[in-house]
């Protein structure tokens, strides 16, 4: 089944288990050939899992988080962004724009299962830290190369279970950039969304429904 633009959408984070950690909604661009494309535009309505005494993720030892009390955080998004995910592929590639195209992001993490019920539609995945950001230019760096080397030193914890696959995808994407390849080759740097699109400021019945898989 193919989505429709326009449609409402949610994407969904997990860590280990079914315990979910991050939520977006917003709008399908396309599903095509290439893939899934949502939009989501700055000030639509967003979760972001934190401790129940109001610390953020990052602001939790990460080992402790096993065992802390947690929470998600009611927030909204901010930065317009086009989110590209490719049938099968580990990563997902998000094109963000101010006012024009600024730049990629590949956001390294399981490949995306979609979802669907009565009434809403999504794409649930597992985020693995570790990011690259590639500017214009496809000039690009990694990005959290700490974070995710901490996240691994604590393996009871942590919902990445292989290390090499992960810098493996990250490594086919950098070659992709390099040469300019789908896709960072200029598709979709011109994409604006339909100006009857109303920007979501709640989230919709249904968003925190069970795991894809």
């Amino acid at each position: 089944m193919r989505y429709q633009p326009g449609e409402l959408a949610v994407r969904r984070h997990f860590m280990r288990g079914h315990d979910m950690s991050r939520a977006w909604v917003g709008r399908v661009a396309a599903d095509d050939e290439h893939g899934l494309w949502l939009w989501f535009s700055s000030g639509s309505a967003y979760r972001d899992i934190g401790a129940a005494d109001g610390r953020t993720f990052r602001e939790v030892p990460f080992g402790e988080w096993g065992r802390t009390p947690r929470a998600m955080q009611e927030l909204k998004w901010t930065g317009d962004v086009l989110m590209l995910h490719q049938p099968q592929v580990p990563y997902s590639v998000w094109f963000f724009f101010h006012d024009a195209f600024s730049g990629w992001y590949v956001n390294l993490e399981r490949p995306g299962a979609r979802w669907h019920t009565q009434n809403l539609i999504g794409i649930d995945t597992v985020d693995y830290d570790l990011d690259i950001v590639a500017a214009p230019d496809r000039t690009w760096r990694w990005k959290d190369e700490d974070e995710f080397r901490a996240h691994l030193a604590v393996p009871e914890v942590y919902w990445c279970d292989d290390e090499q696959s992960v810098r493996t995808a990250g490594r086919e994407a950098v070659k992709l950039i390099e040469a300019g390849e789908f896709p960072f080759d200029g598709s979709a740097t011109d994409f604006r969304p339909d100006p009857l699109w109303t920007i979501p400021t709640e989230m919709p019945e249904g968003w925190d429904g069970p795991r894809a898989w």
